[in-house]
Parts: C-alpha cells; sequence; structure tokens
C-alpha cells in the first residue's frame, strides 16, 4: 500500500465536476484507493462517498492505494489533485 498526503489545489475542491473526474480516474486502475481527512475515508471510486468528504481548496487530504497499479494509480490521482484545474 502506498499513501500520500496532498494539498488540494483545484479551485473548486472536490465538488461536482472535479469530484466526478476524480472519481473517474481512480476507477480507471484496479487497486482500491482511498481518501481521508481527520482519520474518516471513504472509497474514492464512490461519487457519494468522495462528495460526502466536502473537500475544498487548500485543505490537506490522505490519498491511499492497495494493489497491483498502486504506484501508477497514486501518481494520476495526485497529479488531478494538485492541478488547478479539471
Amino acid at each position: 500500500m502506498v499513501e500520500r498526503k496532498v494539498v488540494v489545489a483545484l479551485a473548486q475542491g472536490l465538488a461536482a465536476r472535479p469530484a466526478a473526474e476524480f472519481v473517474k480516474r481512480a476507477s480507471s486502475f484496479t487497486s482500491s484507493v482511498r481518501i481521508g481527512k481527520h482519520d474518516q475515508f471513504v472509497d474514492a471510486k464512490s461519487i457519494l462517498g468522495v462528495m460526502s468528504m466536502a473537500i475544498s481548496h487548500g485543505e490537506e487530504i490522505v490519498v491511499q492505494v492497495d494493489g497491483a497499479d498502486e504506484d501508477a494509480a497514486i501518481e494520476a490521482l495526485v497529479e488531478l489533485l494538485t492541478s488547478t484545474s479539471v
């Protein structure tokens, strides 16, 4: 398993459109993906889970990936979270 702390740079945070893009990208990998803040984690392949976290711009979150393609997955997801737009 790999884990990284990330400060969300997306202007809207993980609002509807960015959250949908994040879930789509997470779902493209076979590894299990979880995101969390304040010791609460959700399945990053679930749009309802991601939206329920109410992650805003500038917030620090943790991304956890476990599986065969975990290195590629974490790189792709961190890249999305640290970009300024989707």
